[in-house]
């Protein structure tokens, strides 16, 4: 990414969703069976209950968006974020514990089913058009694009945390690592809604894989705005780290204190403490 400072841009993921699919279904049937009960950094999932909520998101977002199934009501109201979170826990935990009593053949197999659905459906769907809002973003309602995006990262950070526990390659293409840390990052200025700071205070990242991607935070006279690019003149404080310690921190993969070690920064450090406890997730 550039050195000069741009407005980040909606980010059209759809044409991702295909190899990807590929990408994990190519994955899951290279396992060996031991492969499928490795502990991986998603905390209390092995790589087989990794790849069932793999199959339950796929399978919900068919249902409820393609299918128009009316989603059965909580029971209880969600008026809070942590109402939702909740919700979405427990939904996930059903699933994913009547998955224990699936083979990974049949798990590949339905997953071999509901991938190229999924991506066909997205291809779809207008990215202009409204959508469930990305609540970590702090949005109610999101342009479909943005849902899209987000449903990009989940569909790629589960996939590494698969390949990280049972030590495949990870897939760091630049064409799936760059919009998905382009849409994780849109996280930072509802992160730092809190943070005081005078109009023009600049913190820069930047992320080291097979490119560097480089991004700003600024402090404008309505909000932080996140910008394409660095402007390592006068920056508050900056920090530079690998990309896969960047999706693991974001991703509830790696503590805070743990992702610091791995970084470099410099300048003011209590400028990047937000940023060392964003979730980019609903976690």
């Amino acid at each position: 990414m550039s050195n000069f400072l741009e407005p980040v841009r909606p980010i059209d993921a759809v044409d991702r969703f295909f190899p990807l699919g590929r990408e994990l279904l190519a994955l899951l049937r290279s396992l060996a069976r031991t492969d499928w009960e490795a502990p991986t950094v998603c905390p209390a999932w092995t790589v087989r209950e990794v790849a069932a909520h793999l199959l339950d998101t796929a399978l919900r977002r068919l249902a409820f968006g393609r299918d128009r199934l009316p989603l059965a009501p909580p029971e209880e109201p969600i008026d809070s974020y942590a109402g939702l979170l909740t919700f979405l826990n427990r939904l996930n935990h059903e699933w994913v514990s009547a998955f224990r009593r699936v083979s990974p053949e049949m798990l590949v197999d339905l997953l071999a089913v509901a991938e190229p659905q999924l991506a066909e459906y997205f291809a779809t769907l207008d990215p202009q058009a409204p959508a469930l809002g990305v609540a970590w973003a702090g949005e109610n309602t999101s342009e479909q694009w943005f849902d899209l995006a987000r449903e990009l990262t989940e569909r790629w950070h589960h996939q590494q945390q698969i390949r990280l526990a049972v030590g495949a390659p990870p897939l760091d293409d630049p064409f799936y690592v760059a919009p998905v840390l382009d849409t994780f990052l849109r996280a930072l200025p509802h992160r730092y809604r809190e943070t005081e700071a005078t109009a023009g205070t600049a913190i820069g990242f930047s992320f080291s894989g097979r490119e560097e991607y480089r991004f700003t935070l600024r402090k404008e006279v309505e909000g932080w705005a996140l910008l394409y690019g660095r402007e390592p003149e006068g920056e508050a404080a900056s920090v530079a780290m690998a990309d896969e310690t960047g999706w693991l921190l974001l991703t509830k993969g790696l503590a805070g204190a743990a992702a610091r070690g791995r970084s470099r920064m410099a300048g003011d450090p209590r400028w990047l403490e937000p940023f060392f406890d964003t979730l980019a997730v609903m976690a």
